[in-house]
């Protein structure tokens, strides 16, 4: 069967509506065509946008001129509440120099390291799972989210997600995130910065409520270094990592910046493609028996991840259906040509996983489930040129590895364990806000899964 995806809107709407279906869903509120075309020019009272689905613009916009058009600061207005000043909204030299204090925490052999940390949560993943096997329809999207929180608390701070403070983090999260869609107001109509966002109450009040509890762990944290009794995890890391231009450490805002988009997004990305992960697997029987297979012959360590090849392509092939932030905007510094195209300084430049991955010009079968396609060549040229998931360039997510580690084990532990079938009647449907997720969850069916 052909995956699910959203319907798209008319090809020409007034701009109040788009505005509402862009508030409602960024995926259904864009035109078929973008499935085919190279670029779009999209024209509002207040700026113009231009989708690049050509790889060699977002080669352009991502690695050969990454400078000339820095992240959007629009996109971001709505969550700069929750995130502050973190690496996810800053550009210039402020983003350099944090990336320089955060990457060394993800590179080589610390990914090793937090291997432990991982196999724990992922095997505590699927016996809350196994638990709920035969017991009717269950909505895997909450099981995802609890357990990629739980591995970015295990791996940050050494904590599970049942210590107090992580729970009471997950639930005000989720609380934050039904509060707050990602687009703000000043991301339609550019607004002086002593103009009001206008955030919601709740949204207001949730941020404050996480970052005083994300402050708690880092003041915690901070004493057990200066004490010597710190665990090596990536929060110890951080911290006592210098600029190696300047020696200077995180601030503790700064840090507390940093953990809210590690937590926002380790978390809420990875439970994205987690979910939709499982959902495609119990939809392909033949698929799911071969990652089983694979998941009964795991060693449970490090080394044995190399092993995981199917599992490895059907996660792959996950991020290219239902890449977690289906859209990435940047913003034109200068005066510049886009096929023959004028784009004036300060247009927006989106560029689209969520199209370029389904793109008609650039896969085979772009709509279809199949992993076997990252086996030949045809589908090594196409992600080559078409495959995005983690963004590009310097920009390029730093944990990337982390997350397919992450993704490639939980959904060993969890085949492992129980089998999974589709409920009949409740295909997911496809809805971007902060990432991909379905409009009312996904929904499967559990059993133990028998020893062959």
């Amino acid at each position: 069967m052909i995956p699910p995806r959203p319907a798209a809107r008319e090809d020409k709407v007034s701009l109040l509506r788009y505005l509402r279906l862009f508030r409602a869903d960024i995926l259904s509120a864009q035109p078929a065509r973008l499935y085919r075309a190279w670029m779009a020019e999209f024209r509002t009272p207040f700026f113009r946008s231009y989708l690049a689905n050509q790889p060699a613009l977002i080669d352009l916009v991502l690695k050969e001129r990454p400078g000339d058009f820095p992240k959007s600061t629009r996109i971001g207005e709505g969550l700069r509440p929750l995130l502050g000043n973190s690496v996810f909204l800053t550009n210039g030299e402020t983003w350099k120099r944090q990336r320089r204090i955060i990457d060394p925490a993800f590179e080589g052999g610390r990914l090793k390291d937090t291997f432990p940390a991982m196999l724990a949560a992922a095997g505590a993943a699927a016996e809350r799972l196994a638990a709920r096997a035969g017991r009717g329809p269950v909505e895997i999207e909450a099981e995802a989210s609890h357990a990629a929180a739980d591995i970015i608390f295990r791996t940050l701070f050494s904590i599970p997600i049942e210590h107090e403070v992580a729970a009471e983090v997950f639930a005000k999260f989720r609380s934050h995130q039904r509060a707050q869609p990602i687009l703000n107001l000043a991301a339609f109509v550019p607004l002086p910065g002593w103009v009001p966002r206008f955030h919601s109450r709740q949204a207001r009040a949730t941020a404050r409520e996480i970052r005083a509890l994300i402050t708690r762990l880092t003041e915690e944290r901070a004493a057990e270094i200066a004490a010597g009794t710190a665990p090596d995890d990536l929060a110890t890391k951080i911290m006592t990592t210098g600029d190696p231009v300047t020696g200077e450490l995180f601030s503790p805002e700064e840090m507390v910046d940093q953990v809210a988009i590690f937590f926002l997004a380790g978390h809420e990305t990875s439970a994205s493609a987690l979910g939709w992960a499982l959902w495609l697997l119990a939809a392909n029987p033949d698929w799911q028996a071969q990652v089983a297979a694979e998941a009964r012959a795991f060693p449970g360590s490090f080394s044995g991840l190399s092993t995981l090849k199917v599992t490895r392509d059907v996660f792959r092939e996950t991020l290219r259906l239902y890449p977690p932030v289906p859209m990435m905007v940047r913003e034109a510094t200068r005066a510049e040509t886009f096929r023959e195209r004028p784009v004036r300084p300060g247009s927006q430049i989106v560029l689209s996983p969520w199209h370029l991955h389904r793109h008609e010009r650039l896969w085979a079968a772009p709509d279809a489930f199949d992993p076997g396609r990252w086996q030949t060549a045809e589908g090594k040229a196409s992600a080559r040129q078409a495959y995005m998931p983690f963004s590009a360039g310097p920009r390029v997510c730093t944990g990337a590895g982390f997350a397919m580690a992450e993704g490639v084990l939980l959904l060993t532990r969890i085949l492992a364990r129980v089998e999974l079938r589709p409920v009949e009647g409740r295909t997911p449907v496809p809805v971007a806000h902060l990432t991909v997720r379905a409009r009312d969850g996904i929904w499967l069916e559990l059993e133990e899964r028998r020893a062959p």
